[in-house]
């Protein structure tokens, strides 16, 4: 699997500027490869509109590059736009503020923000939680349907005192999520953690990703709750807003 990956990549970066056509017999004296071997994978990657063959019979790079490239764009702009209205919240009430991203079942952070004051918080950029479980996870799986199949298939295992694990409770509170444009992690995925989290939207409407604040019970769900979760949602609302989302109500 490993050496496939490898010959893929490889075949790939014979696509340039200077040469963005080639032949399979072209591929294959570049690499050294053996001609049969590099027809089986440029055939497969046809398949998956990773390359496309023209009516000369030569490849080129496809479609479904551009679409990656278009998702990275958007963990980049969202990077950009957000890290400066992130850092004010963080100022404010002192605690660590992410973006996360669905990914396979999973949320993976995009960003992170922490103030030197608030509680070590054990993320980082990159790293996945579970997306049953966490404030940010349930924001997008309230908005985006599809996302549930794949993140129960992977199972809804108990990781704190209150994490949800029935699939019907799971569903009625993610209704709960879409009315209020809010969730809340109460000690669901770590012991001792509360998350507060609102959508993030493209200029297309989509919720492409969401913004939460996390720490601990006693200071998150204490008698600033109410201003927390107006201004998590309001900082999502600006970043939606830079990001290109007009909200025609």
């Amino acid at each position: 699997m490993i050496s496939s990956v490898r010959k893929v990549s490889k075949i790939l970066n014979c696509f340039t500027n200077d040469e963005p056509a080639l032949g399979n017999l072209e591929i294959a004296e570049k690499l050294g490869m053996n001609p049969s071997t590099v027809n089986h994978l440029v055939r497969t990657l046809c398949q998956e509109g990773i390359l496309i063959q023209d009516s000369r019979r030569r490849y080129r790079l496809g479609w479904k590059l551009l679409e990656w490239s278009n998702h990275v764009m958007y963990q980049q702009d969202i990077y950009n736009e957000a890290t400066p209205f992130c850092e004010r919240l963080v100022r404010k009430f002192h605690g660590t503020v992410h973006i996360g991203m669905f990914d396979a079942g999973e949320v993976r952070f995009v960003l992170k923000v922490q103030s030197k004051d608030s509680l070590p918080v054990p993320t980082y950029i990159g790293a996945t939680k579970p997306a049953y479980c966490t404030s940010t996870g349930k924001v997008l799986l309230a908005y985006n349907p599809s996302f549930l199949k794949p993140t129960i298939s992977k199972g809804l295992l108990k990781l704190a005192p209150n994490t949800i694990t029935d699939l019907d409770t799971l569903k009625e509170e993610l209704r709960q999520i879409k009315k209020q444009g809010y969730a809340i992690s109460n000690n669901e995925n770590e012991l001792g953690l509360y998350g507060i989290a609102a959508p993030i939207r493209s200029y297309t409407g989509q919720i492409i990703a969401s913004l939460n604040m996390v720490g601990p019970i006693t200071y998150m769900n204490g008698k600033n709750r109410e201003d927390m979760i107006k201004n998590v949602v309001s900082t999502a609302e600006n970043i939606s807003k830079d990001l290109g989302y007009i909200n025609a109500l």
